[in-house]
């Protein structure tokens, strides 16, 4: 799921501002920002008051089911429509995909009000991990399910750094090194000396990304 954070409210106020905005209307994610506890119906609704608060007009908000999904939000916006005519802004709160997925649905100049931070697993309620970068060449079949892309601080594929210490890692020295633990996984399961990993092919992860499932391959 992809992990966010609140925005610095004075750059939302400053965002409103630069275009005199009076009214807003809000809308929300009911799955990567419910979960983060960032842009659900109880952030939405606090939202809309510290608004209220600075003598902004709320029209209306919505958290849909899935806000970076293009159909579903054109849908809810079109629910919404009369609610979001009347407002002179759109205030997002979901990850920069679900930002842009608005911004393509309605008229109005739309806003974030979340920062995007990471793809993340959720260890429990509350607390999230990165644990993988998108990288679009996943080694995880040699690595016994653990990235050392994402979760070795250098990145490094074939082992520890020199500053690799009685197993803890140099970087983040509460941690124990990646390699450490994709060692001792692989030993685990029998599959140790399986060779070493080929050099990072970064040109997989040129952006903008796009794949047609409905066609063959990368829609690029």
């Amino acid at each position: 799921m992809i992990i966010t954070r609140p925005r610095d409210w004075e750059r939302i106020e400053d965002n409103l501002a630069s275009i005199g905005a009076r009214s807003v209307f809000i809308m929300g994610c009911g799955q990567c920002a419910t979960v983060a506890h960032t842009g659900g119906e109880t952030e939405v609704a606090e939202v809309a008051a510290r608004l209220e608060a600075l003598g902004l007009e709320v029209t209306g908000w919505t958290v849909g089911e899935v806000t970076c999904h293009l159909g579903g939000t054109k849908l809810e916006s079109r629910k919404h429509g009369g609610d979001i005519e009347a407002a002179d802004a759109v205030l997002v709160l979901a990850c920069g995909a679900g930002v842009q997925t608005v911004a393509d649905s309605v008229t109005k100049p739309v806003f974030p009000g979340l920062e995007s931070l990471f793809l993340g697993n959720v260890i429990r309620n509350g607390i999230f991990e990165e644990r993988c970068l998108m990288c679009g060449e996943c080694v995880l079949d040699k690595t016994a399910g653990i990235c050392p892309v994402t979760t070795c601080p250098k990145g490094l594929l074939n082992g520890p750094c020199g500053g690799m210490w009685e197993g803890m890692c140099e970087v983040l020295t509460d941690r124990e090194c990646t390699h450490v633990r994709i060692r001792r996984r692989l030993t685990e399961q029998h599959r140790a000396g399986k060779g070493t990993l080929a050099p990072k092919d970064f040109s997989k992860t040129l952006k903008p990304g796009g794949v047609n499932i409905r066609g063959h391959g990368d829609s690029r």
